[in-house]
């Protein structure tokens, strides 16, 4: 894929895996919008972006807010063009045993892992069918595939998302638009920092941003890295029930 000049929209920009993508993407040509809701870094990295001679435009807002998403993404096509490719990265952990559960901490995360999404996907997708063109991409995680020890909210969120993605692909791509999931594993960002669990195959985030560059140039349907991780985690899908149990409830990596 030739960046040059083509208008990303990535949400969650101000940190980790979105601020990455953004600052690369726009290093390759592309104009990007950078959508989150702290105002002061995305000002400092859209800075960043043009001194070194990129394109980029902070988008100021919070994705559970469908209106000021759809307006970021109008402010976006406005002043870049219309939208090529979405980034759908804004996302919120969170390691709780099912004996503490918060209805109100739950429904958060899922306002912001899901609904945001939900929000992300509608607002562009529309001129992406009329045009014929265009990409959408899910920041997912290995976490979808099944249910992990103190995970309840943070799994059932990422699982969310890659279903309601593999049923876009299967409306949209014979529109002309592509759809790609990506699962990652552990990568040192913000939200894995301070974790006192082990985290196996953990990556840098250089070399995450690098990987999920790729697969988005290659228009995967999906995308699970690190293969080693992915690889034990694919094998889960398939165990025993009381197999699986007896592995996940003795390698807590949620802690």
């Amino acid at each position: 894929m030739d960046w040059a000049n083509k208008v990303v929209l990535v949400t969650g920009a101000s940190s980790g895996i979105g601020r990455g993508l953004a600052v690369e993407l726009a290093r390759r040509g592309a104009r990007v919008g950078l959508l989150a809701r702290r105002t002061e870094l995305l000002t400092m990295i859209v800075e960043e972006i043009k001194a070194g001679g990129g394109h980029a435009l902070a988008l100021a807002c919070d994705v559970t807010d469908a209106g000021a998403v759809r307006d970021a993404a109008d402010q976006l096509s406005a002043g870049f063009g219309p939208i090529d490719v979405l980034i759908a990265n804004a996302g919120v952990a969170s390691t709780t045993h099912g004996t503490e559960l918060i209805a109100e901490e739950i429904a958060g995360l899922i306002n912001v892992n899901v609904v945001g999404v939900i929000n992300s996907v509608t607002a562009v997708v529309g001129g992406m069918t009329e045009r014929g063109r265009g990409q959408l991409v899910a920041i997912s995680s290995l976490a979808a595939y099944r249910g992990l020890p103190k995970s309840a909210a943070y799994c059932s969120s990422k699982a969310a998302v890659s279903a309601f993605f593999e049923s876009l692909r299967l409306d949209l791509e014979p529109k002309g638009i592509a759809v790609t999931i990506i699962h990652p594993g552990f990568i040192k960002t913000p939200l894995t920092a301070g974790r006192k669990a082990d985290m196996p195959y953990l990556m840098e985030l250089d070399e995450a941003v690098e990987k999920i560059v790729g697969a988005i140039e290659k228009r995967k349907k999906s995308y699970a890295f690190p293969w080693q991780l992915a690889t034990i985690v694919r094998a889960g899908m398939v165990m025993p029930i009381f197999m699986y149990d007896w592995i996940s409830r003795r390698n807590s990596f949620r802690e």
